[in-house]
């Protein structure tokens, strides 16, 4: 059989986001994958530190993480690429002069900074665990690295904020928007060249619109059947629900398993 390179979403992919756990029967499929001597890593949006606690607790040895700017190939954490400051900076700027609060990751924390508590005041704080730090003295242009931006502009309003094209963002809550890196495909392409493998041998698994972005051309893309519409749409396969099975389904037809 021809080794093939997989890469998995987490939520609503692999896991059951009623439960925030592994579907089983993906979990079965999985262990298969990798005992057939095939590739398994994982796809993600979360920053590298969140998702190693998923890794870890899943036994994934691998996994393209920060959106696609973070890679760990065998447990070592091979690269974490911040956004890019310039744009950052602009669009953090732009955020002041409209009125707008803002704070950042500066390092693969859960840490976040600013310089007053507007983000705060407009927003409240974040669902995920978040530790605030509002320092008067922060010299933002000063900064090494930028990894994330969280600006507390409503969907509504969204269109002020001219500068958000620089660097992609998600919007996840409709209080605030949030930039990050939005290059899973980047991330795969990386991975694979760390690899010395060919991107044509490729399988990547998804069901949401933050997964769009790995769902190319140049390899084999299969959408879960409780996905987006959108996301159906480009796939070169659409497999089950993940809750049915989906996962296990597709890579028993395909005989991977």
């Amino acid at each position: 059989m021809e080794k093939k390179y997989f890469f998995f979403d987490i939520d609503g992919t692999l896991t059951d986001r009623s439960t925030g756990k592994i579907v089983p029967s993906a979990r079965e499929a999985l262990d298969r994958l990798e005992a057939n001597g095939h590739f398994v890593a994982i796809a993600t949006g979360r920053a590298h530190y969140k998702a190693r606690k998923f890794t870890e607790a899943n036994g994934f040895k691998n996994m393209v993480c920060c959106g696609g700017n973070g890679c760990v190939i065998n447990n070592e954490l091979v690269e974490n690429i911040p956004l890019d400051k310039e744009g950052c900076l602009q669009i953090i700027h732009q955020s002041e002069e409209l009125g707008y609060g803002w704070c950042v990751a500066l390092d693969d924390t859960k840490d976040v900074y600013m310089t007053d508590d507007k983000f705060l005041r407009q927003v409240g704080k974040r669902k995920e665990p978040t530790r605030y730090i509002i320092d008067d003295m922060l010299d933002i242009d000063s900064v090494d690295a930028i990894y994330k931006i969280y600006v507390a502009i409503p969907k509504e309003e969204e269109e002020k904020l001219t500068k958000k094209e620089l660097i992609g963002h998600l919007r996840f809550e409709p209080e605030y928007l949030m930039f990050q890196p939005d290059n899973k495909r980047g991330g795969i392409v990386k991975m694979m060249e760390y690899l010395g493998a060919d991107i044509k041998d490729v399988v990547v698994f998804g069901d949401d619109y933050n997964d769009m972005d790995m769902f190319c051309k140049d390899w084999f893309s299969i959408a879960m059947g409780n996905g987006c519409q959108d996301l159906k749409d480009m796939a070169s396969y659409v497999t089950d629900t993940n809750v049915n099975d989906g996962i296990k389904k597709a890579c028993e037809h395909f005989e991977w398993i």
